[in-house]
C-alpha cells in the first residue's frame, strides 16, 4: 500500500483490476474488494478496500501496487452450482433463438424474486425493429430496474409514440412516410415545447413508449450524449464523465445487464460491472458479443437474432409462466 503522490494519480507500480471478484492480503487476512470493476485500481478507505477510476483517487490516499498480494476468483464454479446452461457456449447464430429466450426469461424470474436487479441497455434498433412495445411492457410489469441508452433510443422512441415512425419509416407497414425524414426533429421539437421528457409525458403529449413507462413507473434511466446527437432531448447527459458516473451508480448492485443492440453502450457498461453479473448481448451481428468478451466482459453470453423479434418473445415469456 503506497501513498498516492497527488489527486487523479497513483503510484507507478499500480495493480490494475481485474472485473472478477478480488481480495487482498494485508494486516494478516484475506480481505475483500468492494465495487470491482476492470481497469481501476484499489484503495483502501475507511470502509475497507473499494475499487476506484485513476481519476477519483485523492492525494494521500493508499493504493495497492504490485499483484503479488491479490488474488482473483474464477468467473464460476461447479461447487457453486450455476446453472445457467447455455452460459458455456460460444457465440453461433446456429441456435434455438427460442431455447436461449426460455433460459433468459427464466433467469429474469429467478432474479426478480431472489431480489435482483436488472438493467437493459437498449439503442435504437430496438425501436427500428419494432421492439418498444414489448420493452416498454417489460418496464411497466417491473421486470427491469434500470435503462441505459443514449439520446437516440428516447427520440426514436417519443417518434415512434407521435408519427408511429422510426427513421422516418412506418412501424405498422415498413414503409417510408412522406417527408418521414423530419420525424425525429419534430420529436426533438415536441419535447422541447414542454420543457423535458417528463413533462412531455405527464401532459399526455407522450402517450407511449419505453421513455413514458419509465418515467411513469419511476424506472431510473440514463441518456449519455455523443458528438453525433441531434437535439440533444434535455434530459441527455451531454458531460461524458458525468454520464460515465451515472451509468455507474444505476449499474451498482446490477445483477444481471441485457444489452440489447447497442455495441458502445454494451462495451461501456461492460467494463463498469463486476463479472459476476449476468451479461446477456442481443444483437444480429456476432462479431458485438466477441467484441465484448475481447474486451474482459468474458462472462457475456451471446444472442445472435432480431433484436425486436427478441423482446416480443422475452415479453410473452415472462408472462406466461
Amino acid at each position: 500500500l503506497r501513498p498516492a503522490p497527488g489527486d487523479s494519480c497513483v503510484p507507478e507500480d499500480f495493480y490494475a483490476t481485474t472485473n472478477r471478484r478480488t481480495q487482498v492480503f494485508t494486516g494478516g487476512q484475506w480481505r475483500e474488494v468492494a465495487d470491482m470493476r476492470m481497469d481501476g485500481v484499489i484503495v483502501d478507505t475507511p470502509r475497507g478496500l473499494a475499487c476506484r477510476l485513476i481519476r477519483d483517487v485523492r492525494s494521500g490516499e493508499r493504493v495497492v501496487c504490485t499483484n503479488r498480494s491479490v488474488r482473483i476468483f474464477p468467473l464460476f464454479r461447479e461447487k457453486d452450482g450455476e446453472e445457467f446452461g447455455f452460459m458455456a457456449s460460444d457465440v453461433s447464430s446456429e441456435r434455438s433463438v427460442q431455447a436461449s429466450i426460455a433460459a433468459v426469461a427464466s433467469e429474469m424470474r429467478r432474479q426478480r424474486r431472489d431480489g435482483g436487479r436488472t438493467i437493459v441497455v437498449a439503442g435504437p434498433v430496438v425501436v427500428h425493429t419494432g421492439g418498444g412495445p414489448a420493452l416498454a411492457r417489460l418496464v411497466r410489469d417491473g421486470w427491469v430496474a434500470g435503462l441505459l441508452a443514449g439520446n437516440a433510443l428516447a427520440v426514436h422512441d417519443v417518434e415512434c409514440a407521435l408519427y408511429g415512425t422510426s427513421l422516418g419509416v412506418a412501424l405498422a407497414t415498413g414503409h417510408p412516410v412522406h417527408e418521414g425524414h423530419r420525424n425525429h426533429i419534430r420529436a426533438i421539437n415536441e419535447v422541447f415545447r414542454h420543457g423535458s421528457l417528463r413533462a412531455a409525458v405527464e401532459s399526455g403529449a407522450v402517450g407511449s413508449g419505453i421513455m413514458r413507462e419509465c418515467i411513469l413507473a419511476g424506472v431510473p434511466f440514463v441518456l449519455a450524449g455523443s458528438l453525433r446527437d441531434d437535439g440533444p432531448l434535455p434530459e441527455t447527459e451531454m458531460d461524458m464523465i458525468a454520464a460515465q458516473r451515472r451509468y455507474g451508480e444505476l449499474l451498482r448492485g446490477a445483477t444481471m445487464v441485457l444489452m440489447l443492440s447497442t455495441m458502445l453502450h454494451s462495451i461501456a457498461t461492460g467494463n463498469m460491472i463486476p463479472a459476476a453479473a449476468r451479461a446477456i448481448c442481443v444483437d444480429i451481428n456476432p462479431a458485438v458479443v466477441t467484441k465484448l468478451s475481447d474486451r474482459g466482459s468474458g462472462q457475456t453470453i451471446g444472442i445472435v437474432t432480431d433484436v425486436g423479434l427478441f423482446l416480443e418473445m422475452l415479453a410473452d415469456e415472462v408472462e406466461r409462466r
